[in-house]
């Protein structure tokens, strides 16, 4: 029981990746497209196997036509089709990849024409004519193998290609279980046919393995690797956006370390600390450290961290985290309008204004704001 609600959970979470991939803006492209594919493809698989163990074919005999076509070939395919397009090879557009998809097509016509007589019971196949189809399934078990060696090893080839060390590091590490997933699956077949081995034990543990596969493109995959390429994204703009010059700290040779208790200025506007802490602020963006702190921007002033708090708490009446979040929010509110960031999640947005976490960033955001980042995305459409 335990085992088919964990391959239900796959299921269902890979049918729901696969649709927010084609329909969410943020990652559909044609890439995209071929790897919700492949998700698919997978989710049926794993499908098929849960309907085999909870015995729904002597009820619903017609869904044998889903078991019996070999989605095992055209899996691949997807993977390929999605390496080639994320790194922009030119041989993405070329028609000779279709080539690929002949194995797949070669047994889903066999299997569909002979189903239509042992399923649907719409005609009567001669014997001699099942002798033929007998052959043509021994020359497509001859065919597994080579094909899905051959395959994953030139989907291999592409990855070289990637001009990205996140992007090739993510693409190699899905090319790896996708190939363990494949070459244990060609090995099953090889044992269960020609060495009569009882491969069913072997198979389930394999489909747990389809699980995991889907479970990490979900999340380290899709979600970890796209936050990494959206911060370095926004990280590049932002660089990019802002000049330092040597001028912007000129009130440097004003502050000279001092005896706290007797020689600080007092915390008013026209404090040369404080004008330095909102130059650091406005001009440096300091606040996009998270580990930024009371020490490190007492230590970047010389002054104490205590001397730090005076003047945040006297002249904004906010305490210092309220104070550096008002500037990250600030950040934040000005990406959003920005039409540069539009393509780059929410979450990347708050992360590289140096917010640690979502609910840091959501809660700091509708503190300041009174609405959530979404809604204030939409809001300004």
């Amino acid at each position: 029981m335990i085992y088919i609600t964990l391959l239900n959970i796959a299921i269902f979470q890979g049918i729901v990746l696969g649709i927010i991939i084609l329909k969410s803006s943020l990652f559909k492209s044609n890439a995209n497209k071929y790897l919700a594919y492949a998700i698919f493809t997978l989710s049926l698989l794993l499908l098929n196997l849960v309907f085999e163990i909870v015995d729904i074919y002597n009820t619903i005999p017609l869904l044998r036509f889903i078991d019996n076509i070999e989605w095992g070939f055209i899996f691949p395919v997807f993977i390929f089709l999605f390496t080639v397009h994320q790194v922009n090879h030119p041989i993405r557009h070329s028609k000779k990849t279709r080539w690929l998809f002949v194995p797949f097509i070669y047994y889903a016509f066999i299997n569909i024409f002979s189903d239509l007589d042992t399923i649907a019971g719409v005609y009567d196949i001669p014997n001699s004519v099942y002798r033929v189809i007998g052959i043509l399934r021994l020359i497509g078990i001859f065919i597994v193998p080579p094909f899905i060696i051959g395959i994953l090893i030139y989907t291999y080839s592409f990855i070289k290609f990637s001009n990205n060390t996140q992007e090739k590091k993510w693409i190699t590490i899905l090319w790896t279980l996708v190939s363990v997933l494949l070459l244990s699956w060609v090995l099953a077949i090889i044992l269960g046919l020609f060495f009569e081995y009882d491969v069913s034990s072997f198979m389930k543990l394999l489909a747990l393995f389809g699980t995991f596969v889907i479970h990490w493109t979900a999340y380290f995959g899709l979600f970890k690797y796209r936050l990494a390429k959206d911060k370095e994204g926004i990280n590049k703009l932002l660089t990019h956006k802002i000049s330092f010059s040597d001028n912007d700290l000129s009130i440097d040779t004003n502050l000279k370390k001092v005896n706290y208790s007797n020689n600080l200025e007092p915390p008013t506007t026209e404090n040369l600390y404080y004008i330095k802490l909102e130059a650091l602020c406005k001009n440096h963006q300091i606040y996009r450290d998270s580990t930024l702190n009371r020490e490190k921007v007492a230590e970047k002033l010389g002054i104490s961290s205590g001397y730090v708090s005076k003047l945040v708490n006297t002249i904004t009446g906010k305490n210092f985290a309220n104070y550096i979040n008002y500037y990250r929010v600030e950040a934040v509110k000005e990406m959003i309008l920005d039409s540069e960031f539009k393509n780059y999640s929410l979450l990347a947005i708050g992360l590289e204004s140096g917010f640690t976490s979502k609910t840091t960033f959501y809660n700091a955001f509708k503190k300041a704001t009174g609405m959530t980042p979404n809604a204030y995305r939409k809001a300004h459409k």
